[in-house]
């Protein structure tokens, strides 16, 4: 029998009808992401972050196993193996991803929390697919990915709060810089992880992201710095691009419907609520 979900986990499909006239800044405005309500930006596809040049390596694939993606013609998908052989992990970040990497090599699907409905946190968040819709207003960046309808806000206004209490996506604060949005975030929880490689992180993750559209308006560029002294014993920075698609509405993708714990990766199931909200 099917389950209801929470108000939580739902935006009314009207939000995305007022795109136009929120995400519309006013002329000499910085640059609007929403590109007037005609785009949607969907993930080209790599699922890894891409290195910066004079950074710390993001993490990746083990090279002793080959990575596969679904869907590649004519080969059988693998497994996401993370190389605890990066020198920038914290010994205890490097014994947590053996345990896992054991497991996952033994049979155990390697899907992260947010393949089970759960926030992905940042910025594992911009690894998804999308497709990912900005609306701007002058106090507050709202982003949201189609999938579960997941809302992200960046408030425009004022510093961070004094004891942020912690979160899947933390505390964000942005502001602009000639043609980027720049966004500081901190106050996370400790549920998440950094990537698609299961890279843990610790409550004093910050992270720095600065989006900017590149190649003649085609792309959205996001380059994000991760510095957690916890985790790593140096900052870090990566990139992740996603081309312009043609905008529509939201599409209803409920992704806790019927979920029990996907794939026996979590050990506390999917919070589901008892009785229906309308």
């Amino acid at each position: 029998m099917g389950r209801f979900c929470s108000k939580r986990g739902m935006l009314s499909l009207a939000f995305a009808a007022s795109l136009a006239g929120t995400a519309a800044l006013a002329a000499g405005a910085p640059p609007d992401f929403s590109a007037t309500a005609q785009t949607a930006w969907v993930g080209i596809g790599i699922g890894a972050f891409l290195p910066v040049p004079g950074s710390p390596q993001p993490i990746g694939q083990d090279p002793a196993y080959r990575y596969i993606p679904n869907g590649t013609p004519g080969q059988q998908p693998t497994q996401r193996i993370s190389d605890i052989g990066n020198p920038n992990l914290k010994q205890w970040a490097k014994d947590v991803m053996k345990k896992d990497n054991d497991e996952v090599l033994k049979g155990k699907i390697g899907f992260t929390p947010s393949s089970s409905c759960k926030q992905p946190g940042v910025p594992a968040s911009w690894l998804a697919g999308g497709p990912f819709f900005f609306i701007q207003t002058a106090n507050e960046v709202m982003i949201i990915e189609e999938g579960d309808r997941h809302a992200r806000r960046i408030r425009m206004t004022g510093p961070h709060s004094a004891n942020p209490k912690p979160s899947w996506y933390g505390e964000s604060v942005g502001h602009y810089e000639g043609s980027d949005l720049v966004v500081d975030t901190i106050g996370f929880n400790t549920k998440t992880f950094v990537d698609n490689y299961r890279t843990p992180h610790s409550d004093q993750i910050h992270v720095v992201e600065r989006f900017r559209i590149v190649e003649g308006g085609k792309t959205l560029q996001v380059t994000a710095t991760v510095e957690d002294p916890g985790a790593f014993n140096i900052p870090w920075s990566a990139v992740q691009r996603w081309k312009r698609g043609p905008y529509r509405q939201i599409l209803e993708q409920i992704c806790a419907e019927n979920s029990e714990g996907f794939y026996d990766y979590d050990v506390v199931p999917i919070p589901q609520a008892a009785k229906p909200d309308f």
